[in-house]
């Protein structure tokens, strides 16, 4: 049995203070996957979690939103042995680009390192659906339950951590102030 949670503290990842994230709400903790994808060893121990739960759902492509879902899906796609691509922003717009081609009824699984309100990720579903793909779901190392994401979610945990909105946030009523860990801008 993979105990997640012992793998996301051994590399650092579960983090405490008081986090701006990207929805622009608050929160006393904050999960850096990144810490976990710098070992390849643990990070494949985790994503075999997801790759047990979407092994059957017969897909074409793994498709990671940049920038924390490349690795992931990278390490998701080597474990069922299809193409994997990613999407990013282009004057803050997700797309694809690179060369990168969904064929028009290609079975696609959106992978995730964390999900949180989803807009990365129906942000890419609709590049895809655009191009013609079909997305079956999306895949995550961590579902912070916080969505309402209408495709199925695979994920290797589901933590729930407190959020705030900035005008009501303890944390800040007590003087600190939030530091913005991950890579999407405002």
């Amino acid at each position: 049995m993979v105990d997640v949670i012992e793998i996301l503290k051994e590399c650092g990842a579960l983090l405490e203070g008081h986090f701006l994230l990207s929805s622009g709400k608050h929160s006393n903790k904050y999960c850096q996957c990144a810490k976990l994808l710098q070992y390849p060893d643990k990070a494949e121990k985790v994503i075999s979690l997801v790759y047990e739960k979407v092994k059957s759902l017969n897909l074409d492509v793994i498709v990671g939103p940049a920038m924390g879902g490349i690795t992931a899906a990278y390490e998701l796609g080597r474990q069922l042995g299809i193409k994997t691509i990613f999407t990013e922003r282009e004057n803050n717009v997700m797309t694809l680009r690179r060369g990168f081609e969904i064929q028009p009824g290609d079975r696609v699984l959106i992978m995730e390192d964390v999900v949180t309100t989803g807009k990365s990720s129906m942000e890419t579903a609709k590049v895809l659906e655009e191009a013609g793909g079909i997305v079956v779901g999306i895949g995550c190392i961590v579902d912070r339950k916080v969505s309402e994401i209408q495709l199925p979610v695979y994920s290797s945990i589901e933590l729930f951590f407190e959020t705030y909105d900035d005008k009501n946030c303890p944390l800040c009523e007590k003087g600190s102030k939030p530091i913005k860990p991950g890579s999407r801008k405002f």
